[in-house]
């Protein structure tokens, strides 16, 4: 009798524990995904901020510890001023408007409600909704509005003294420190310029924001930035690292600026090409010649239907050829080119939106290297996407 193994059956987890597992994990901190030297200057930047608020205001005090000359939420505010400095929470006017606004409003409720559970709830809740219609949100403005019912403060003066000019006092700490460690800030929300190659656009982006109806810890010019890089590398990983170098055409057909238009025709149709890059005697691309071109030229000489014209170009290399002048004097100057290391993918925008058919490529400064046309940049993405389904 011949015995063999059986592998058990694999269990599988309840539902309802692999939802109360995953419910458990979504508790797990996410990863800073900064270096040391970023830790560093957050903390470095912190300790300035708040010795130079809290020396500056107990100086500002008299020197004595009698009167409060600094407030608990002061330390949130340095954490977004000088860890966050592009969040839109961290911004001056956040920090100086939310926390005094906050502040007025805790004193407020302070006087006017008697019980402190109270007043302190409805501190909070209205410093929130001062600071949204001020556009100063900023969470430290929660603390202060809450510290204003617990300390019992009753005079508007806590207000502007401590709270202001504390924050006035952090702001411009920041506004130094972050600007000499290479930070922006105030870090102004400025519109993020057009990326043509992006597959969305600043209106697909708003919709998106006003579907997701909710406050970003981001500015929005952050935000597109980010997606398009994010866009930019997904098509790398998807097409490959190819670079211009690798398809394009090198060592192309050149012209100079005295070849004759009966020459540059005739060596356009004898390999079947449909532009002539143009060179100066050092090699620096001048100029493209196409076959519009040809046909401008032909138009001002010619004003005639198109028949007449395809006749007169077919005929360029004929006897009065010789008096339609140089190749230097029809092409065009101002010329769309791409450095050899230059992703391929970067490219697709111009041949299809741009209105490029061909495109030079040049080393470091305008040394003319090679040419990539529509079919060398069709016959790439088709290699590449077939690599990596076969990956």
């Amino acid at each position: 009798m011949s015995y063999r193994s059986i592998s058990p059956l694999p269990r599988h987890p309840h539902p309802a524990w692999a939802a109360f597992r995953a419910w458990l994990l979504s508790f797990r901190p996410s990863r800073v995904r900064i270096n040391g030297k970023e830790r560093c200057r957050i903390i470095a930047g912190a300790a300035v901020g708040v010795v130079l608020a809290a020396l500056s205001s107990r100086w500002a005090a008299g020197g004595g510890l009698a009167s409060a000359w600094m407030v608990a939420p002061l330390g949130a505010s340095a954490v977004l001023v000088f860890a966050v400095p592009a969040s839109p929470l961290a911004q001056p006017w956040p920090v100086i408007g939310g926390n005094t606004v906050s502040a007025l409003v805790g004193v407020a409720c302070a006087s006017w409600i008697g019980d402190p559970a109270l007043a302190g709830a409805a501190a909070v809740a209205c410093a929130i909704a001062l600071m949204l219609a001020l556009r100063c949100l900023h969470p430290p403005g929660g603390a202060a509005a809450l510290t204003a019912v617990l300390v019992h403060a009753t005079s508007f003066h806590f207000a502007f003294f401590p709270v202001l000019v504390n924050s006035l006092l952090l702001v411009t700490a920041g506004l130094v420190y972050n600007t000499l460690t290479g930070r922006r800030y105030p870090h102004t929300q400025a519109a993020a310029p057009a990326v043509p190659h992006s597959r969305f656009t600043a209106a697909d982006l708003d919709a998106a924001l006003a579907h997701y109806n909710q406050v970003l810890d981001v500015s929005r010019d952050d935000l597109q930035e980010l997606l398009h890089f994010a866009e930019m590398s997904a098509y790398r990983r998807t097409l490959g690292e190819l670079r211009c170098q690798d398809i394009m055409t090198p060592q192309p057909l050149t012209a100079s600026h005295d070849t004759s238009l009966k020459d540059a025709w005739q060596r356009m149709q004898a390999r079947r090409i449909k532009a002539l890059p143009v060179v100066d005697r050092h090699g620096d691309l001048a100029g493209i010649a196409t076959v519009a071109d040809f046909m401008r030229q032909l138009d001002q000489a010619r004003p005639q239907g198109l028949t007449s014209r395809l006749k007169a170009l077919a005929g360029l290399g004929g006897p009065q050829a010789g008096r339609q002048g140089t190749i230097g004097q029809i092409m065009t100057r101002r010329v769309t080119v791409a450095s050899a290391d230059r992703y391929v993918i970067e490219l697709i925008p111009l041949f299809a939106h741009g209105g490029h058919h061909h495109i030079p490529i040049v080393d470091g400064g305008r040394r003319l290297v090679g040419i990539i046309t529509q079919t060398d940049l069709v016959k790439a993405l088709a290699k590449a996407v077939d690599a990596g389904r076969e990956g």
